[in-house]
């Protein structure tokens, strides 16, 4: 893969940053780490929907649905890299992967439905995956779906949905065929988060927000019509999702992000006299992190380029979602580290950096080792299907 600079691209990127500099909601300081709140949501809508309205996501969607029709094949993933670089949020909740599913595998009622109200910020999704003995090894859930009549009635629980408390719909996986192995037998729906039977609990963080949900559902009842894909094959329309999940963790807009601010975080900082960046240790830690920092994003470039052109390896998304963590989690405990005992000063405490950005962050960094899929389960992953590793 030749990577290479494109003017076309270059334009891109200054679109996002003088629309971001115009329009975008404002942010707190912890930019990533914190969760919306309620009062948020309304802004974070009208900004989804401008995004979409400027053609700067939904550009891979059927023309006739807002796409474009020969988008440049890293079009999105610039987009969401500057919006993270202009300190601007991205499109609220999980539509951008509902909508890949309802695309590639939904009827045309349901993208008539869906696809416009997902663009105009009118529907936020939330994803409705993980169990509590079902998280990166998803094929293990429990929730059940049967079928009665031109229903399905769920029963069972989710947990760390994200933005569930606010979200209008769920990408809901849930087993409907019980006798089948365990990637099989699983189905997808769309679920209107207002249906009777739907729970939603938000979980208190150690950041003291509430970014992640459990989700329970006591005989809710789904319109068959509501079924994206085929009945039993949810596992084959969710695994494209996943991927892209997998694989936009390691974007790394967010990693250049950290290490801009590790290395004013450093300027500042006195060590004996000297700002810490003078001196050779921190200098040289620095240094590896910032190569690290360039490495990920040359693995995530790479595992995408491949994505898109259908040439990608089981391996490519979780190498770039561990390599992604990994990087996130030193550079932070790094950050932390490097203020010594004022890293135990919280926000509010006008002698703290960056209002505390760097104590949420080093308790946030280990979350994403966790989430879209342990680093351990995604290691085992890449040597059993890639590298035809016996288990054991």
């Amino acid at each position: 893969m030749q990577l290479r600079q494109d003017a076309g691209l270059d334009e891109l990127r200054q679109r996002v940053r003088d629309l971001a500099a115009r329009h975008a909601p404002p942010r707190q300081a912890r930019t990533g780490v914190r969760a919306p709140e309620a009062e948020d949501i309304p802004a974070l809508r009208k900004w989804t929907g401008l995004l979409f309205a400027e053609q700067l996501l939904g550009v891979n969607w059927p023309v006739e649905f807002g796409g474009l029709a020969e988008p440049h094949p890293l079009h999105e993933s610039v987009v969401l890299t500057e919006l993270v670089r202009a300190g601007a949020p991205g499109p609220v909740g999980g539509g951008l992967l509902a909508a890949a599913a309802i695309i590639s595998s939904g009827t045309a009622a349901q993208k008539e439905y869906f696809l416009p109200r997902i663009r105009s910020g009118e529907h936020i999704w939330c994803q409705l995956f993980s169990e509590p003995d079902a998280g990166s090894d998803l094929a293990n859930l429990r929730t059940r779906a049967r079928q009665d009549g031109d229903e399905f009635v769920v029963d069972g629980q989710k947990v760390w949905t994200t933005n569930g408390q606010h979200a209008d719909w769920g990408y809901l996986l849930a087993r409907t065929d019980s006798e089948a192995p365990k990637h099989a037998g699983i189905t997808a729906f769309a679920l209107d988060m207002t249906t009777p039977g739907v729970t939603v609990r938000p979980l208190r963080e150690i950041t003291g927000t509430s970014d992640f949900n459990e989700v329970f559902f006591d005989g809710v009842r789904i319109p068959a019509e509501r079924v994206i894909g085929e009945v039993n094959q949810g596992w084959a329309v969710t695994t494209a999702s996943l991927a892209q999940e997998r694989a936009g963790a390691g974007g790394g807009a967010s990693l250049f992000a950290a290490l801009d601010r590790l290395v004013r975080l450093a300027g500042d900082t006195d060590r004996d006299g000297v700002p810490a960046i003078d001196c050779d240790d921190i200098r040289q830690t620095i240094g590896r992190l910032a190569t690290e920092v360039h490495v990920n994003a040359l693995v995530s470039a790479f595992g995408e380029s491949r994505l898109l052109h259908g040439t990608g390896d089981v391996a490519d998304a979780p190498a770039s979602k561990i390599m992604f963590s990994e990087v996130n989690l030193g550079l932070h405990e790094f950050g932390f580290g490097l203020q010594g005992q004022d890293g135990i000063r919280v926000e509010g405490d006008p002698e703290v950096a960056d209002d505390g950005w760097w104590q949420d962050g080093f308790l946030y960094a280990r979350a994403f080792t966790i989430a879209g899929g342990t680093n351990e389960v995604l290691r085992n992953m890449i040597a059993e299907r890639a590298l035809g590793l016996p288990r054991g």
